[in-house]
């Protein structure tokens, strides 16, 4: 079975506590739309985690650096497998969890382009009983981070779907969250896109130029409409990611998509590639199984 190994940079910004942090969270955890952890190594100062090998690497890949742009049935049917992987962390888990750093690289796709989350070493025990967040020092990827949780450090799974409503418009526009090459106004997606979500017609001018009008004009608005719920400024008003999931559920089912021929060897909207991350066995190595008692707590991190 072929897999993937990430080992751990004893000098990197990933610590032995979020190492630790992925393992107990990852290991206890089983969803489609999660990346599943077979085990993990610990050796002396060497530490290494087996994952399944996705053969498409991230999303991040195929989105900002592939000459054959993602079609919109792909970019949508992507986010919505997204989605209800953050959905079941939420609300679904025997002890919900906040992710707290959804971006496009930390989404993996298999041969099919269906998404999973990887890369749980920031996520943070969800609040329980009458909390109403978690106050904890501010972690995550700039251009990504809610605001709120920046400026109060409080963390709700209202912070998630900030980042998701971010991922959403990187998928809309094909533009990164953060991009310095730009000009100074648009280096920032998210500051540069206001003017034109709150515009009836500013979908024309957010859409992704690369999809060459290939996506469903009714679709693109829902999606608009839910990137601007997910980037409100009142975490409140966000809607969860169970709401968010049925409205991507709804923008799939929309029939006005012009029709386009694949070239990419897959049903509409699939692209192909070759994935440059390794393949390993794991019959090759000495595993630690990964699976200790049912969700245990994974809120050691900051």
């Amino acid at each position: 079975m072929p897999v993937a190994i990430k080992t751990l940079n004893r000098e990197g910004p990933q610590g032995h506590k979020e190492w630790e942090a992925e393992i107990n969270c990852l290991g206890a955890l089983q969803h489609p739309n999660l990346v599943k952890l077979i085990g993990y190594c610990h050796e002396d100062e060497n530490r290494m985690l087996v994952y399944e090998y996705m053969p498409k690497g991230c999303l991040e890949n195929h989105l900002f650096r592939r000459l054959t742009p993602l079609p919109w049935n792909v970019r949508m049917e992507i986010m919505l497998g997204a989605a209800k992987g953050l959905a079941f962390l939420h609300e679904e888990a025997q002890n919900p969890l906040i992710y707290r750093d959804f971006k496009t690289s930390n989404i993996l796709l298999d041969s099919q382009y269906n998404a999973k989350l990887s890369d749980f070493g920031l996520a943070k025990d969800a609040p329980m009983g009458d909390k109403t967040h978690v106050s904890t020092q501010v972690m995550g990827t700039q251009g990504y981070v809610d605001p709120e949780y920046v400026v109060t450090g409080h963390l709700t799974s209202k912070s998630d779907v900030y980042s998701f409503g971010v991922v959403l418009l990187e998928m809309l526009t094909g533009r990164q969250a953060i991009d310095y090459k730009r000009a100074q106004k648009e280096q920032c997606l998210v500051e540069w896109a206001k003017p034109y979500l709150k515009s009836k017609i500013g979908f024309y001018q957010l859409m992704d130029p690369k999809l060459k009008g290939r996506y469903s004009p009714r679709g693109a608005k829902k999606a608009i409409k839910l990137v601007s719920a997910c980037l409100s400024c009142n975490k409140k008003s966000r809607p969860k990611m169970n709401e968010v999931a049925k409205v991507l559920q709804s923008i799939l089912d929309c029939k006005d998509t012009p029709p386009v021929k694949s070239s990419h060897g897959l049903k509409v909207g699939s692209s192909s590639s070759v994935s440059s991350t390794p393949r390993f066995r794991a019959s090759r190595l000495n595993l630690t199984p990964s699976f200790p008692s049912p969700n245990p707590p994974c809120g050691e991190n900051p």
